[in-house]
């Protein structure tokens, strides 16, 4: 949960609902039962004043209780509805109380008036009663008529079961369709981040170049300052590869000065001392030649593609046209559709022009190269049939830091930039003796389909 922000808004949203939907089903009972005890307490104040009607005067003007007329209800003992009247002296109680008399031990509410009680029942349960207050008689000291009239509350209580019984599926049914709608707000609320992870995706296969600002407002200031750190990134790279090709440049003159003096004094008749600085440049050059072309090397790979049939024939074209490069049987092959790898044109260029003047060199007769894929890659093999390489050194080739040109005669140092080229844009270089001949395979990754 706590790596998930939609679930966390999910199990949040969720709780929220439940427990709205919960007080309000408590709400709605309470008010239920407040307006069904309403609707009871009218109905018992309308059988309190029905009652008013069994008082009768006799000869004298004496008030006197006379029976009630006949009702179930009041028949039917603990039926659950009661009433009692009292006149003075006089008690009348409905049958349905029995031999129970309901406690009257309160002050009267005054004439007119009615009050609302809660007063135990003949067998302990609860009962919502309404007492009524009259004056009754002729004369300056009328007598003082007092109406109780009773219901079972567990009448109420049931009602209120059943009203929350009834309303309960609607609860959840609503409670189902508001955590609908919770997840689809969230899932539209959300979208803007799914929207920039896919161009950070599309940003690390080399389908944008930028994030872009065409997001909601609440996030352009991440994609701007997204895009930001790739301009700023961009900016420093360029002034890397900028300082570095100048420090080549700048070794080169020095060594091409002390080319010239290792010269003069072969002249002069010092060979030794001329041979030694001859040799100490080449192994300086070599490394200065090395650093330039990393320096070259276009490191946003992802944002390039280059297609190595056309890289092959243009370099195989110019070959060609060498003493050497005249004298070689030339082969290519290409799959069809043709891959393309995604790298900068110009290192690849860089690297198969170094593999190509590399089999050139070592080759009897024949050079052979092939593009195909693999593995969900594009490979690029290039063979000769010359002599090979030494097994020993073959085996040390794929390991970072070593160099070709260190453990091996007559490579020089161009396949060491191969494979820096290589490491630059996440393919890898390896290298097999064919018997005759050498094999190397420049795997890259495949550029996305153009759309």
């Amino acid at each position: 949960m706590r790596r998930s922000l939609r679930l966390r808004l999910l199990v949040v949203g969720a709780c929220a609902i439940v427990a709205t939907l919960g007080g309000a089903a408590l709400g709605l009972a309470l008010l239920f039962e407040r307006h069904v005890e309403r609707v009871a307490v009218n109905d018992l104040e309308a059988r309190a004043l029905t009652l008013a009607g069994i008082v009768e005067y006799d000869a004298e003007s004496v008030p006197r209780l006379t029976a009630p007329s006949t009702d179930r209800l009041y028949q039917q003992p603990f039926s659950g509805q009661y009433w009692q009247v009292a006149l003075a002296d006089q008690v009348q109680r409905s049958r349905s109380l029995w031999d129970y008399t309901l406690p009257m031990d309160r002050p009267a509410p005054a004439p007119g008036r009615s009050d609302v009680l809660d007063l135990p029942g003949p067998q302990g349960e609860r009962l919502l009663a309404v007492e009524q207050s009259l004056l009754v008689g002729r004369g300056p000291r009328p007598l003082t008529m007092r109406i109780i009239v009773a219901s079972d509350r567990a009448v109420l209580t049931a009602a209120r079961r059943g009203f929350l019984g009834d309303l309960m599926p609607y609860l959840a049914f609503l409670s189902l369709l508001l955590m609908a709608g919770s997840w689809l707000q969230i899932r539209i609320g959300l979208a803007p981040l799914a929207e920039v992870a896919d161009r950070v995706r599309a940003l690390s296969q080399g389908q944008r170049s930028r994030i872009g600002t065409d997001l909601p407002d609440e996030m352009l200031p991440l994609s701007r300052q997204l895009d930001a750190l790739l301009d700023a990134r961009d900016a420093e790279l360029l002034r890397a590869r900028h300082r570095a090709g100048d420090l080549a440049h700048g070794f080169k003159t020095p060594l091409q000065a002390l080319l010239g003096d290792a010269g003069t004094l072969r002249r002069r008749g010092e060979p030794e001392i001329a041979g030694s600085i001859e040799t100490v440049v080449t192994a300086m050059r070599r490394l200065v030649d090395r650093e330039l072309a990393r320096a070259r090397i276009q490191s946003d790979r992802h944002a390039a593609e280059a297609d190595p049939a056309a890289v092959l024939a243009r370099l195989v074209k110019v070959l060609k046209r060498t003493p050497r490069g005249a004298g070689i049987d030339w082969r290519t092959r290409v799959a069809d559709p043709t891959p393309r790898a995604r790298i900068d044109p110009d290192d690849l260029t860089e690297a198969l022009g170094a593999l190509l003047e590399n089999a050139m060199q070592h080759a009897d007769s024949r050079v052979e190269a092939v593009v195909a894929r693999k593995n969900g890659g594009v490979a690029i093999s290039i063979c000769d049939d010359g002599p090979g390489v030494p097994e020993d050194a073959l085996s040390l080739l794929p390991q970072r830091g070593m160099r070709l040109d260190e453990t091996s005669e007559g490579q020089g140092i161009g396949l060491a930039i191969v494979r820096d080229i290589a490491d630059a844009a996440g393919g890898q270089l390896s290298l097999t003796n064919t018997r005759p001949g050498l094999c190397v395979e420049l795997t890259l990754e495949a550029a996305p389909p153009r759309r």
